[in-house]
């Protein structure tokens, strides 16, 4: 019975992520919103809504490991396997704004967790936790950094295109 609910719930966490995906980008269209917008907005929230939902159970039936790891794992998956294949499939231009900016500030998020996550090592605490005040941290990087893209891809939109040279 467990592995027939499992099923289901990929199945239908599978379709919704997708619905999501499709409907939102329609709409965008519509609007006459750049590729390069929805595809920092709505694709990477339709794809990452999976995870939220994984999270947020794990997380209010305290199984806080595993929602640790879900985020990291998945990272790592997207970094290394997602990347990696499509650029065996098609190779990927790396855009001038993303090795000064994007990826300095992808791994000045990774150091801003790793810093919320170590209270035992930085304050003493007899436990690390990553406490609401540390959420409130991340999410505020999280809101920079996607006001940070919206404001790059309308403002110079040909230089958030630009490949490396």
């Amino acid at each position: 019975m467990s592995v027939l609910l499992l099923a289901l719930s990929i199945v239908i966490i599978v379709f919704s992520s997708n619905a999501l995906v499709d409907g939102a980008s329609a709409l965008a269209k519509k609007l006459n919103i750049s590729d390069l917008i929805i595809g920092l907005t709505i694709v990477a929230f339709g794809t990452s809504s999976p995870e939220l939902t994984v999270n947020l159970f794990a997380s209010v039936q305290g199984k806080t490991d595993l929602a640790i790891g879900n985020v990291v794992g998945s990272n790592i998956f997207n970094f290394l396997v997602i990347l990696g294949i499509a650029a065996v499939v098609s190779p990927v231009s790396v855009k001038s704004n993303s090795v000064w900016i994007e990826i300095p500030l992808t791994l000045l998020a990774a150091l801003m967790l790793a810093v919320c996550a170590n209270d035992i090592l930085l304050e003493g605490q007899t436990i690390s936790q990553l406490s609401r005040t540390d959420g409130l941290v991340l999410l505020g990087f999280f809101c920079v950094f996607l006001y940070y893209s919206v404001y790059v891809a309308i403002k110079n939109p040909e230089n958030s295109a630009r490949p490396l040279s």
